[in-house]
């Protein structure tokens, strides 16, 4: 587990490095999601929290502040998030003061079942309303959880596609993006439903926005996917994987196993609807705080040729 002297070693040995050996510099923007501050997944001690933290605004109070201070050139909120603020006067006041765009929301999406069709296409166009409202551009459609040992997707198959056109229709006709975001534990997790889906899908309507960490813990190369569905690829979550026991196997960027400069040499120059965004999970205990993790993170970019707003 890391600690803080440890945390120091490596920012100090990641600047050391940067300028001992600067990487050309990138015209590339990045962003950062604010999930590295929400306290989700692994196993909670003690009593439960009297807010849960997904939409506790403590934790999105943090990332804006957090995100923003360290030049990042937007944030991704969950849709739960964004409408949990608006209760309470809206997520705009807060980003304004921290001069920090809202570039996207990720919007969980029952795509499987289509019983369900309807109630979670109009809730995440309910998300996507509050999105457009505050100048964001694209809404992550993120798949429902399914058992993976029992599941089969070439029977759900039609089903996830007719959600995926009906929803990505309704996203543009708001002016936004839509992108099809896969995650492991769902039902699109694995290199070739990923394909399958992404092949068949009304790609005028809805785009791919990779999470490349998920990809590499699912058992894919994301370097391979990226490139195969570059033209699509709008948005993306830039994850690195280990496979070890903290942040449920992922880990800050470049201590894992992605090749995440490949990745950013793919996606330099491109002009997209969204940001490549920084994500690290954070099940408790954090190894160290989320501002920490942040800071590897952009220290690893450094390095990589990327700039940061001053």
């Amino acid at each position: 587990m890391m600690n803080r002297r440890q945390f120091s070693q490596a920012l100090a040995a990641g600047v050391a490095a940067f300028h001992a050996s600067a990487a050309p510099k990138l015209t590339m923007h990045v962003g950062h999601t604010g999930l590295t501050w929400i306290p989700l997944g692994g196993s909670m001690t003690g009593p439960r929290p009297a807010v849960n933290p997904m939409v506790d605004p403590q934790y999105v109070e943090a990332a804006v502040r957090d995100i923003s201070g360290l030049g990042f050139y937007g944030i991704e909120l969950f849709g739960n998030q964004i409408e949990a603020i608006e209760a309470r006067g809206g997520v705009g006041v807060l980003l304004d003061s921290h001069k920090l765009p809202l570039i996207s929301a990720y919007c969980n999406t029952n795509l499987s079942d289509p019983a369900q069709r309807k109630d979670s296409i109009a809730k995440t166009l309910e998300w996507a309303g509050m999105v457009k409202k505050y100048n964001g551009k694209v809404i992550v459609v993120g798949p429902n959880g399914v058992r993976r040992n029992n599941y089969d997707f070439k029977a759900h198959k039609d089903d996830i596609l007719t959600t995926l056109n009906e929803l990505g229709k309704a996203v543009t006709d708001m002016g936004l993006t839509a992108v099809l975001h896969q995650h492991t534990g769902t039902c699109v997790e694995s290199r070739d439903e990923t394909y399958a889906v992404m092949e068949a899908v009304d790609t005028r309507v809805m785009k791919f926005g990779p999470d490349i960490g998920q990809l590499q813990k699912g058992g894919s190369d994301p370097v391979l996917v990226v490139k195969d569905f570059l033209p699509l690829v709008q948005h993306m979550h830039l994850k690195d994987y280990s496979g070890g026991a903290e942040y449920l196997g992922y880990c800050p960027l470049g201590q894992g196993k992605v090749d995440i400069s490949a990745i950013l040499a793919m996606m330099e120059g491109r002009k997209t609807a969204g940001l490549v965004m920084v994500e690290l999970d954070s099940p408790p205990p954090q190894p160290v705080p989320a501002l920490e993790d942040a800071k590897i993170a952009k220290a690893y970019l450094d390095k990589q040729g990327v700039t940061f707003r001053s």
